[in-house]
């Protein structure tokens, strides 16, 4: 289904720049209550770290932020102060690398690795078999979840879950970021990507971890790379077993495992995001029957800032993705 929101960008940032800039920029969150942090050792002798939100058993959201994002990404934080307010627990799954310390082992993460995702799921189902879990992700994580989702088809216990601002196709996406002012996006995420390496390369050789730096170095001078084609040829496909970014590209999309999709799912995208084209978006024939789409003509990429009072902005996404989730949960 194909819905067309009453979403209306704030008049004062009225273009998809601003609307992708402005919250990225001067957002600030209120410190979060009763959070914490948890360390999982993953299946591959690595950790993944998690950012919990409330306490009891309280209905739980899973969170999956963006490229070069966090937990104390703005939008995350906003997410969880407003679940906390409505009764929910939450836990942000800080991919690899991702959450104020380099993780152990060469490999990163990227829009197709749905292993951590999987692995958080699976412990969290053992933990709590009868909680009532939703995941939410944005931009990359809202890429993983959908592909995720896809692969598990019927085998997941959710009741709810919500992608937002998705690279539906990777290569269209990557391609769009080298034209334009949408090279300024670019830029910065390209230059977030090589201090993360950098980050994890002083991380390997401090403990010594002289097998995994190995194959960082391997990957050759990372200097030269200016594009997310290249940084994926170059980082991507060599460290996780790609044959190209082509190939990465045409198995990670999500819009290839949208039609198995068996949880209740809100996909929201804006029409001027300035990471994507119109290309991006499936016909409604891809779709599972389970997937809603919801199309804004504003909203920027992770952005839907309303309000009519200039510097009062109003994050209508969480007022939409509590919602969805909240009639979702009403059903069971």
């Amino acid at each position: 289904m194909d819905i067309h929101t009453s979403f209306k960008p704030a008049w004062w940032l009225g273009n998809a720049h601003l609307q992708t800039i402005y919250p990225a920029l001067f957002r600030q969150t209120s410190r979060l209550k009763e959070s914490w942090r948890e360390r999982l050792v993953t299946p591959d002798n690595d950790f993944i770290d998690l950012d919990w939100c409330g306490k009891d058993r309280q209905p739980l959201v899973i969170l999956l932020h963006g490229l070069t994002g966090s937990s104390e990404s703005g939008y995350i934080k906003g997410l969880q102060n407003k679940l906390l307010e409505q009764g929910y627990r939450s836990v942000v799954l800080n991919f690899r690398g991702c959450s104020g310390e380099s993780n152990d082992l060469a490999r990163c993460y990227h829009s197709g690795d749905t292993e951590d995702i999987d692995f958080l799921y699976q412990t969290l189902r053992q933990r709590e078999p009868d909680t009532a879990i939703a995941v939410v992700g944005f931009s990359l994580g809202g890429n993983v979840l959908l592909k995720w989702l896809g692969e598990k088809a019927d085998t997941l216990t959710l009741f709810a879950a919500v992608a937002v601002s998705v690279p539906l196709v990777l290569s269209a996406c990557a391609t769009k970021l080298d034209s334009g002012f949408s090279r300024f996006y670019r830029g910065n995420l390209i230059r977030e990507l090589k201090d993360y390496m950098q980050v994890k390369i002083n991380h390997l050789l401090r403990n010594k971890r002289i097998e995994e730096l190995e194959k960082i170095q391997q990957l050759g001078d990372l200097s030269g790379i200016k594009s997310f084609w290249q940084y994926d040829d170059q980082v991507v496909a060599k460290l996780h077993g790609f044959d190209s970014a082509e190939d990465y590209y045409k198995r990670s999309s999500s819009r290839y495992f949208l039609k198995t999709i068996a949880v209740p799912t809100l996909l929201i995208q804006s029409e001027d995001d300035p990471f994507m084209t119109d290309k991006v978006i499936p016909d409604k024939k891809e779709l599972s029957p389970h997937v809603i789409m919801e199309i804004t003509q504003g909203g920027g990429h992770v952005g839907f800032v309303a309000g009519k009072i200039p510097f009062r902005p109003r994050y209508w996404l969480e007022q939409r993705i509590p919602e969805f989730l909240q009639q979702q949960l009403s059903t069971l």
